[in-house]
């Protein structure tokens, strides 16, 4: 589940909101860009584990605003993430979860994505229609987050209720057939009471694909007592539902090539079937109480439970076995009946205090939950490509029960062959996490010039993992302790700027995503997993160096970052040449970020940054996987870099474009399928007739560039969305 902001909301961003529930900032229903000098920069994360300004915090944190979400058109979280250069999407894997697979600098953190500051452990993609901002945590971070976070983290901020009365609906319709409507509504019932409505409903096809579409609604009220008072209590819920017809992409060249990749064929070849589908739901409730005790010491206690569930039929062009060089593609039929819930209860004491000549801005808390999940597979007798050579010798269509077609002009709507039951399969594994941590984070100021900050936070880890009725329902535990701090020292040369080091840890134990992503750490029998010598294979060890700068520039409108950093995993688990596991492999990134947010003037906004990652796969064991020693991560481009930017041409009248370019990267460990790199434009212009009535175009992808945004370690690659055109009218009152 996830949580956004409505992107065919007014073009004219608004007052940036603080996600700080106490506090009565609100959100004007519609503010002209020039009233605001940099709406673009946030100067504070909403997270109070973040106990100093970004400009004086020792590490990288980028802050997507909603006004850039919105000047974007943004409806999802790749479509945001797309302003953070070093972020990349994986494909989903047979039989793992379909949604948002991010990697950070190199790092797959599928499960490394949180709801204001709590885990969403559920694999779904997630909207944005009820997003403040979002914030992405770069480097090593399991003093913050806990289990994983090699690479770094993701934290949606939600909307929340506000001392104000206002009504904004929209309403976007464009090419490939899309619609979306939004609503956020916020009304104040008394001096210290507000409730806030958020809903969406979205529907499209995707631009230069043969069939693909995607259908969702979500709705997201929050009530609010106690705002302005030392006591304030919240209540929330959300709700998404969608129902896709999956991509399939596109299957890699054959024969293979010492690099390959995906086959030369048009973009539009769908190699799925018309009957595949994707279902999901995400629900969340939360409970949130504040208390001051002053203006310098507030408790806060949140609960709560999250429930995801998705079914699939997704149809995977497998080049396994050697079709595609005939023209041929086997189609093999992945299915999932999955579901993941979590109940969780954060209570933090924040505040600032001072010790003899040191001041202190503090945060320690406490974190209990528990994660369970449980997936299967479908009965639909499609077959697992196991004879897809014998297969497709003879052709497509009806000589292979139509699970084989053409790579040059396949049909999706050919009939399909089912013989199974649809049902369940009768395979079913579960997973199940218990997790006690405490943390501390302080920011230490020894004098106007140096600073310190601080982070520890202890996890007790207890997973177990019950195998299908297969295996006799065997069942393999694992209980870890993991410890993991943060250390930064800031020296501030002046008001406005920093220079800092730091040094970060995170440790990824088995059965971290709870079956709900890629588990490099399984606890599954089989290949990738170690079954029940799950005791001999500790947690995963990486660590973060960072030297960095940040500055508040032009009158403090304008953010700066620059950092060169190093991840690495010291313990990476591998395979030997019997066959056996071991925690031994070593994997190294190397990198450089440039980050830039806010006003060059105070018409002329931007949003961009440069990320150059070096990565190397240090030691992959000494058995067939070594020789993979010394290539690149997957999903791990050398360049990538993004800028978008705005000008209120007039004071009805905001331009804006934007440039994104990221280079070649592996889908595999061994470096020989590869998706090219490539630059994407786009443009928008938005008008506002009146105070309540505005308008906004956007066209994304502006030249038509058929380029690949996720590569598969095997068969496939994902092309991404051809050009589109969006019309937003906004309403607000």
């Amino acid at each position: 589940m996830a949580l956004a902001t409505p992107s065919l909301f007014l073009s004219g961003p608004t007052i940036a909101q603080t996600a700080t529930t106490g506090q009565a900032s609100q959100l004007a229903p519609i503010q002209v860009k020039g009233e605001t000098s940099n709406p673009y920069d946030v100067k504070q994360s909403a997270s109070q584990k973040f106990t100093a300004p970004l400009v004086d915090t020792p590490k990288s944190v980028q802050i997507i605003p909603q006004e850039v979400i919105q000047d974007q058109a943004a409806t999802s979280l790749t479509d945001v993430l797309r302003n953070t250069p070093g972020i990349t999407f994986g494909a989903g894997e047979g039989g793992n979860p379909l949604g948002d697979r991010p990697f950070i600098r190199g790092y797959d953190a599928q499960a490394s994505t949180f709801i204001d500051g709590m885990r969403d452990i559920g694999a779904t993609s997630r909207e944005v229609f009820n997003l403040e901002q979002v914030e992405v945590i770069k480097g090593s971070d399991g003093a913050y987050g806990g289990r994983g976070g090699a690479g770094g983290s993701i934290n949606l901020i939600s909307k929340t209720a506000k001392l104000d009365d206002f009504v904004n609906a929209s309403l976007g319709i464009g090419t490939d057939n899309y619609y979306r409507g939004t609503v956020d509504g916020n009304w104040q019932f008394s001096d210290t009471t507000a409730f806030r409505l958020n809903g969406m409903y979205h529907k499209a096809d995707v631009p230069g694909r043969d069939l693909v579409n995607n259908e969702r609604w979500g709705i997201a009220p929050t009530i609010t007592f106690g705002l302005g008072t030392p006591t304030r209590v919240t209540l929330s819920y959300y709700h998404l539902s969608t129902d896709d017809l999956p991509d399939s992409g596109i299957p890699y060249e054959y024969p293979r090539r010492a690099v390959s990749g995906p086959a030369n064929v048009d973009r539009n070849n769908f190699y799925g079937l018309s009957s595949d589908f994707r279902k999901t739901t995400s629900d969340m409730a939360t409970l949130g109480i504040e208390h001051d005790f002053s203006d310098k010491l507030t408790l806060r206690n949140t609960t709560r439970y999250t429930h995801s569930d998705q079914k699939y039929v997704w149809t995977q062009p497998d080049d396994s076995k050697g079709n595609v060089a005939n023209g041929l593609v086997w189609r093999r039929a992945n299915t999932r009946d999955s579901a993941v819930k979590a109940i969780a209860n954060q209570t933090e004491l924040v505040g600032k205090a001072e010790t003899g000549s040191l001041k202190h801005s503090f945060n320690v808390g406490i974190e209990l939950s528990q994660e369970n999940g449980h997936k299967d597979s479908l009965d639909i007798n499609r077959g697992s490509g196991s004879g897809a050579t014998n297969a497709c010798r003879f052709g497509a269509g009806p000589a292979s029960g139509y699970n084989c077609t053409s790579l040059y002009n396949p049909n999706p709507r050919d009939p399909w062959v089912n013989t199974g039951t649809g049902g369940l399969a009768g395979s079913r594994t579960e997973s199940e996490t218990t997790t006690k941590s405490a943390y501390a984070f302080d920011t230490i100021e020894f004098s106007e010039r140096w600073q310190a900050g601080l982070g520890l936070r202890l996890d007790d880890y207890s997973t177990k993992f019950i195998n299908n009725p297969a295996s006799g329902f065997e069942t393999i535990r694992r209980h870890d302790t993991l410890i993991n701090y943060q250390l930064g020292l800031v020296y501030k040369p002046a008001d406005n700027g920093s220079i800092y080091v730091s040094y970060a840890t995170s440790s990824t134990p088995a059965n971290a995503t709870l079956g709900e992503g890629n588990e490099g750490q399984s606890l599954t029998p089989g290949r990738g997993g170690v079954g029940p010598n799950a005791a001999d294979m500790a947690p995963e060890k990486n660590k973060t160096y960072e030297v960095g700068t940040k500055w508040d520039l032009f009158d403090e409108t304008m953010s700066f970052t620059a950092a060169v950093f190093r991840t690495e995993t010291t313990n990476a688990r591998i395979t030997l040449a019997n066959g056996d596991y071991a925690m031994a492999g070593k994997n190294q990134v190397d990198g450089l970020e440039l980050g830039l947010s806010g006003a060059i003037t105070p018409k002329w906004q931007v949003f961009g940054g440069y990320t150059y990652m070096r990565s190397n796969l240090k030691n992959n064991g000494d058995g067939s996987a070594s020789e993979n020693d010394g290539n690149n991560f997957p999903n791990t481009p050398e360049h990538s870099f993004s800028l978008w930017s705005t000008y209120q041409a007039t004071p009805q009248l905001i331009v804006g474009a934007g440039a994104y370019f990221v280079d070649s990267q592996f889908g595999d460990a061994a470096n020989k399928l590869e998706i090219p790199s490539y630059w994407r434009f786009d443009a928008m212009a938005a008008y506002k007739f009146n105070k309540h009535l505005s308008a906004q175009l956007n066209v994304l992808n502006l030249a038509d560039k058929k380029y690949y945004d996720k590569a598969y370690p095997a068969h496939y690659a994902n092309i991404a969305p051809g050009r589109s055109a969006i019309l937003n009218l906004s309403l607000s009152y």
